[in-house]
This record gives C-alpha cells, sequence and structure tokens, in this order.
C-alpha cells in the first residue's frame, strides 16, 4: 500500500477537517476522492469535522465512531459509511506490532443525488434513517471490491476521476440489489441531500413543460426565495437562466437535426408562442432559429 497518508497519536486532540488534512499539499480533484490509510500508532477520540460522507473499508484493525445519535465499532470484516458532520474516531492496531489499514471513499451530497437520479429508488420501507452511520457486513463481492480498490492503489497511478466515480457507482449500485434499506437510508442521510434531490429531480422533470418557476418551487415544497437560493447553491445560476439556457441547448439539438421548423418545436420547449421562443433563441444563440438551422 502507499504510504499513509493521514497518522495521528494518542494525545492528538486537534479538531481534524477529513479529507483537507489528509491531502497535505495534494489538491482534491473532482467531487469524489479514493485514498489509502496507514497508520502504525492507535488513536482515542479524535475529533473529526467530515466535509462530505466517507466509506471506510478497513484492511487490518478495528474502528470505533461516535455521533451524538449513534456509535459502533467494526473490524476487518466490516466497512462503514459515515455522514457528514462532527465525529469522534477510536483507530485501533491489528497487534502490538501491526498497523491500521483502510481504504477511504469520499463523496459529498451532490455526487450522491446524481446517483440516485440515475437510478432511482421504488423503496417504501427504510431502516436506520435517522443514524450517522450504517455498518455493512462484507461478502464475497465486498471483499473483491475491496481488493480491487487495493490493486489500483498499489499500483502507484493516480485515479482519474472518471474511475474513482465508476467504482463510487459500481458499490453503490451493488448495495442498492443487495442491503436496499440501508441504500434507502443512504438517500435520507440529510435532509440537504432530499433538498438536492428533490430539486434535480423538478427541474429536469419539467424541463420542457409549461410551467414556472414559482410552480416548480411549489412542487418542491419550498418558498420561492428559498428554492432559488438552494438552485443557486446547486446550478451557480437562477432557475430562469438555466431553463433557458437547457430549453434553448435542446432547441438547437432539435433544430440541427433538420427534420422539424421552429413552428414545430416552440410549444414542446414550454412556449406559449413562437415569437416568444424566437426571441429566447436569439438571446442565447445571437440568431435566430431559421438562421440556426440553415447555417447548420
Amino acid at each position: 500500500m502507499n504510504a499513509g497518508f493521514w497518522v495521528l497519536s494518542a494525545t492528538n486532540m486537534k479538531n481534524l477537517l477529513i479529507p483537507d488534512d489528509l491531502l497535505s499539499d495534494q489538491k482534491q480533484d473532482g467531487d469524489i476522492l479514493i485514498l489509502p490509510y496507514l497508520s502504525g500508532k492507535e488513536s482515542l477520540k479524535t475529533k473529526l469535522t467530515l466535509k462530505c460522507n466517507l466509506f471506510t473499508l478497513l484492511l487490518e484493525g478495528e474502528k470505533s465512531v461516535y455521533y451524538a445519535d449513534t456509535n459502533t465499532k467494526i473490524d476487518s470484516s466490516q466497512f462503514l459509511l459515515l455522514s457528514a458532520g462532527n465525529c469522534l474516531m477510536n483507530e485501533k492496531t491489528a497487534s502490538e506490532n501491526g498497523n491500521y489499514r483502510s481504504i477511504l471513499l469520499f463523496f459529498d451530497n451532490k455526487t450522491l443525488s446524481e446517483f440516485f437520479i440515475k437510478h432511482p429508488l421504488s423503496i417504501s420501507k427504510a431502516t436506520d434513517l435517522d443514524k450517522s452511520l450504517i455498518v455493512f457486513q462484507k461478502d464475497p463481492f465486498l471483499y473483491n471490491f475491496t481488493e480491487s480498490l487495493r490493486i489500483l492503489l498499489d499500483s502507484g497511478q493516480k485515479l482519474t476521476s472518471q474511475l474513482q466515480r465508476i467504482k463510487l457507482e459500481e458499490l453503490l449500485l451493488y448495495i442498492s440489489s443487495k442491503y436496499p434499506g440501508q441504500i434507502m437510508a443512504l438517500h435520507n442521510i440529510s435532509r440537504e441531500a432530499n433538498d438536492e434531490i428533490r430539486i434535480r429531480q423538478a427541474v429536469l422533470t419539467h424541463m420542457e413543460s409549461h410551467i414556472t418557476v414559482e410552480e416548480l418551487a411549489f412542487l418542491c415544497n419550498m418558498s420561492l426565495s428559498t428554492f432559488k437560493r438552494r438552485f443557486d447553491t446547486l446550478y451557480g445560476t437562477s432557475p430562469s437562466k438555466w431553463l433557458l439556457q437547457q430549453r434553448m441547448k435542446k432547441a438547437a439539438e432539435l433544430l440541427r437535426s433538420g427534420d422539424l421548423k421552429p413552428s414545430e418545436i416552440y410549444y414542446g420547449l414550454g412556449y406559449e408562442n413562437l415569437s416568444s421562443f424566437i426571441q429566447s433563441f436569439k438571446q442565447i444563440h445571437g440568431i435566430t432559429p431559421k438562421q440556426y438551422q440553415l447555417s447548420s
């Protein structure tokens, strides 16, 4: 395994910000991060602030975790999902001269939201919805999955953002089929994630509908100001600008196909009349729909 990124002593009571304090001079690339972790020392009640959610795939040793609402202890036959927030953590080596080893897989609520949009759940009952952590028992697949990550990390090659995303999705998809109650709990692991899922599903579902921003806020059970604020956090722009850009992107795709006239597509993109559609198209593309189609 690669050199350890994080070594703590039992007397170190600094409040650690994770994963930032693991990276040292390295820069996190993307919103998913997979790291090896190696320590030859035990740590007791280390104060951690997790900036994002974390799968801890334990290879050697024991781990105890304490949240305000729950606590647990695991060995290398198990692994943990920890939600973002504050916790205390103990790490115990496998033997007096042994090591504590694990693989850490970080991901944020945006990534989680995108997964559930891509892979909708049809589960009516969940377990431990209000818990800050979930314990999983390793089975042959999960042992092999952990080993596949270890081999990748041992190779010394940097894991690309795309590969890290694929490995996370592989794990989440397997848990979805094997542990449906737990994956539903993961679906509800934070209110923030639920709000993100609701907003993303609403705008993607109604992107081409005749629906206003006020109506989208209502569907998301939010005030208009709250909806706009959270939308801006997710997409970096206002709902009206984002919808305009997405609708005009779709319009351009339809016009490039050459099979449909502007008068045949405007209503399906959420416009009541052709003139409003032409005005919006010129605002984004600088030319009329007909001019765009002729130049394509």
